[in-house]
């Protein structure tokens, strides 16, 4: 009988934990609209530069603690936007390049966060893109928190992080003196809409 009272009050116990952690958390929709991933690669002999301007998902974040934070997100790959359409036509629908009628989106579910303070630390996550799946860390920024003018509130974060094409499968680094390089400089600067609790995130 009391292991039995022991048991049950450790479950209570638990579960006033995690609901208190979960209370911490703030729900968050990106709004793709004031969103972007904006990116830099080599090509020839300079660089060029552009963005993927369709981001959705969720951000929880624990503005006392952002380890108890968490990022899901999605980029269409069709946004893909260069400041040149025919390049981007290309870079869309060719199998070198991004092949977007196999391979529509790009993912990232973050796994761990590490604090180095209330605005700043280090995620982990898992990247897909291509077909590839393959964990990644990176620093943030919590560029602050406000009002709109529509009635909202709103958080802003910032990250920089590169990657290798090459590590995703693509093969157009691979050929000899390949005109477009293998390393992507990567920024990302995200704003999210809070959510009211309990409120569903499309």
């Amino acid at each position: 009988m009391k292991n039995g009272i022991k048991r049950t009050a450790l479950t209570t116990a638990l579960l006033l934990a995690c609901s208190h952690v979960l209370a911490e958390a703030d729900a968050y929709r990106i709004d793709d609209s004031h969103s972007f991933a904006n990116w830099t690669i080599r090509h020839v002999a300079s660089k060029t530069s552009g963005t993927f301007s369709d981001i959705k998902g969720k951000i929880l974040i624990d503005a006392k603690n952002l380890a108890n934070s968490s990022v899901e997100a999605k980029i269409n790959m069709l946004s893909v936007n260069s400041s040149h359409a025919k390049r981007d036509k290309n870079i869309k629908e060719e199998a070198e390049y991004l092949d977007t009628n196999k391979f529509a989106e790009m993912t990232f579910v973050s796994k761990k966060i590490e604090a180095s303070s209330n605005t700043e630390g280090v995620m982990t996550g898992v990247l897909t893109m291509h077909g590839v799946a393959k964990e990644m860390t990176f620093p943030f920024k919590v560029l602050g928190f406000g009002n709109d003018p529509w009635g909202g509130y709103r958080a802003g974060f910032e990250a920089h992080t590169a990657l290798k094409a090459s590590d995703f499968g693509f093969a157009w680094p691979l050929k000899p003196d390949a005109p477009v390089g293998d390393d992507i400089e990567i920024t990302l600067l995200i704003e999210g809409v809070k959510l009211p609790p309990a409120s569903p995130i499309k």
